[in-house]
């Protein structure tokens, strides 16, 4: 598995800022229906259910929120960078700036967890951070992240 699997070019962005983690899930959730064709309110209220178990802030100002969706058929990402970091209770206390939301069907697989530690390891490179925080086209956003690593996972 790479990101190019999972993350389409569609469903990068880069935004001015966000004014709460409610409204960051909206914008993700709209994302995701345009991108995917997946239901916008179905995917809000799992983001919200899955975050309300424990903050997805990882620290280095990256959060990985991720979900179960009902009626997807494979795990997908979105990618949001934005200009104005916010806080996310992430674990470091720092606040978030690049956001890799994974969507995974609802149906018991590992795949979701390949994908994870896929964008996590990937997420984790300072090099690859400062190209994503440096870039604010979505073209090459999705660029540097589909180049990753360059290892695949597991």
């Amino acid at each position: 598995m790479r990101i190019a699997d999972i993350l389409s070019p569609a469903a990068v962005r880069s935004q001015a800022q966000v004014s709460s983690k409610k409204r960051l899930f909206h914008d993700l959730a709209e994302m995701a229906a345009q991108a995917y064709g997946v239901n916008a309110a179905q995917t809000l209220d799992a983001l919200q259910e899955r975050e309300s178990l424990g903050a997805t802030g990882v620290g280095h100002g990256v959060a990985l929120p991720h979900a179960r969706i009902a009626g997807l058929d494979k795990v997908a990402g979105l990618f949001l960078r934005l200009d104005k970091p916010m806080d996310f209770d992430a674990v470091d206390r720092q606040p978030v700036d690049l956001v890799f939301t994974l969507l995974a069907p609802d149906s018991p697989g590992v795949e979701h967890l390949k994908a994870l530690a896929l964008v996590s390891r990937t997420l984790r490179d300072a090099d690859l951070r400062a190209k994503l925080r440096a870039n604010d086209d979505p073209v090459a956003l999705h660029a540097v992240l589909a180049a990753g690593l360059g290892a695949p996972a597991a």
